[in-house]
């Protein structure tokens, strides 16, 4: 009996939490936070972006492409909405098997869903500073699967006002396939990179073999300097061979002459 009263304090503590409107705002904002962080590198996300330039509002969390410089990327603006009381309305109306007020709750929720990506594409979405699309995020996937339910309500959010709705597996697997994008960028640049430093090494081998070339001329060069100075030795030797040997008692006051007295 006390486990069940703590849990119904606990319970009663969340029914409060998500009574307030901002505290649900925080809820989804929170979660939204999450997926972002278990996916993205915290340089490829954002949070209260201004994404619109020169506009004072600001999306609470937007994900980073690369633009055309930079310093100045391209932004998907990603926004948390969590209209409780529609959906418990609707949720009562269903376990009451109202039909009639489950269709006015639904209804409801609809309009909701609408007004709210609405507002997102006129706050937020302005190409070519963001993508010509952006994400209205849905908390729960009880929520997301009520939203999915509404005969065509995804297509016209993407028809009308260029908005995608995502519950949390929806859009951990969107943030996933973006992710993977960003790495096939990265390596095509690293590709590029690369292409460009073999191309730097081409070159330097080129100016190598330049060197080597110059270095094998070298020894040839002196190899034939060495040739040639044994040419001029034979030579001299067969000039010296034509002078006749002096006698010693004439060759002697020669070498005595040039020495130096003792």
């Amino acid at each position: 009996l006390g486990d069940m009263n703590k849990l119904a304090a606990d319970v009663g503590g969340l029914q409060r939490v998500l009574t307030n409107v901002k505290s649900r705002g925080v809820f989804g904002e929170v979660q939204l936070a999450g997926l972002l962080e278990q996916v993205f590198t915290t340089d490829q996300y954002a949070s209260n972006v201004a994404t619109v330039p020169g506009s004072s509002e600001r999306v609470e969390f937007a994900i980073r492409f690369p633009g055309s410089s930079s310093d100045a990327p391209v932004w998907l603006p990603i926004d948390s909405k969590f209209p409780r009381e529609d959906y418990e309305r609707l949720l009562d109306a269903q376990e009451r098997a109202d039909a009639e007020a489950a269709r006015l709750a639904g209804d409801a929720l609809e309009r909701r869903v609408r007004e709210e990506a609405k507002r997102i594409r006129g706050k937020y979405i302005a190409a070519p500073h963001t993508t010509e699309f952006g994400v209205l995020f849905l908390p729960t996937e009880g929520l997301y699967a009520e939203v999915l339910r509404r005969p065509g309500l995804f297509e016209a959010m993407q028809r009308e006002h260029r908005i995608t709705l995502a519950g949390p597996t929806t859009l951990l697997a969107l943030l996933t396939s973006l992710q993977v994008g960003f790495r096939t960028v990265a390596i095509e640049k690293r590709s590029a990179e690369v292409w460009r430093i073999l191309g730097a090494a081409k070159t330097e081998f080129g100016k190598f073999g330049d060197v080597l070339d110059n270095v094998k001329n070298k020894p040839e060069q002196a190899s034939r300097q060495i040739d040639q100075t044994g040419v001029r030795t034979r030579a001299i030797e067969r000039r010296l061979r034509e002078v006749e040997s002096l006698p010693d008692e004439s060759a002697t006051p020669l070498l005595d002459d040039g020495a130096p007295e003792a």
